[in-house]
């Protein structure tokens, strides 16, 4: 088994290689640059380091969104022509989902992983650990920060925040919810491709021809091109 990770939904880009044992390499940077320009040297060179050629690959595994639309779909292009040029498996992961494991394995209690969604808004779902295997409790939606903080501070639960996002709407949080909120820190907001990897490890494989990212909401500029469609 050797599984290839991708993950370039948000300004992370994250490249994994697992071989069903260990993670073998992760290559992470954070940075506002350019990810079509970046991805396959990464790949190629984690690849190298490795010792692992293209056909080696049994699987690939891609964070599917939702995040920056063009960095979704960077992401998800790559990993569909990969693996129809290999012949192999490829699976989708929530980016949230990975984002929720890569910072709360250990935390007693919900994670709700965040990217900014402007104006206010945030994705975001909630997830626990169970059994050493994490359950998605709410699904991934788009929100105002403010109405989920309204939602979170219902429950008994404490809850860990997690993202690079945490920032923004940090304050709206703790408001709400006091001494239930938890906060990573850097070391924490990162999504790790070698988690990516191990999510997708045994979940069933998906149509490449098929498959396709999962925004939550349509780009500005599709809704406003459906609602002149609409006028017309």
């Amino acid at each position: 088994m050797r599984i290839l990770s991708i993950d370039t939904s948000n300004y992370v880009l994250g490249i994994g290689l697992y071989d069903g044992n260990a993670i073998m390499g992760e290559y992470i940077s954070n940075l506002k640059k350019n990810h079509s320009v970046r991805v396959m040297p990464a790949i190629q060179t984690l690849m190298e380091e490795c010792n692992t050629a293209p056909a080696d690959l049994t699987k690939i595994v891609v964070a599917k969104g939702p995040g920056s639309y063009t960095g979704v779909r960077i992401g998800v292009t790559i990993a569909k022509t990969l693996a129809w040029t290999l012949n192999i498996p490829i699976v989708g992961v929530s980016s949230l989902e990975v984002l929720a494991a890569s910072a709360g394995r250990y935390f007693n209690g919900s994670i709700s992983p965040l990217f900014d969604a402007r104006r206010g808004q945030i994705y975001t779902g909630l997830y626990r650990f169970d059994n050493g295997g994490i359950e998605q409790a709410v699904e991934d939606k788009l929100v105002m920060a403010s109405d989920w903080a309204k939602k979170l501070a219902e429950s008994d639960e404490n809850t860990l925040f997690a993202g690079n996002d945490l920032s923004i709407h940090r304050e709206e949080l703790e408001k709400m919810l006091g001494s239930k909120a938890f906060f990573t820190g850097p070391e924490g907001n990162n999504p790790r491709p070698g988690e990516l990897a191990i999510l997708g490890a045994e979940r069933p494989e998906e149509p490449v021809h098929a498959f396709v990212p999962n925004y939550i909401r349509l780009a500005e500029a599709e809704a406003n091109w459906l609602k002149e469609q609409k006028k017309q």
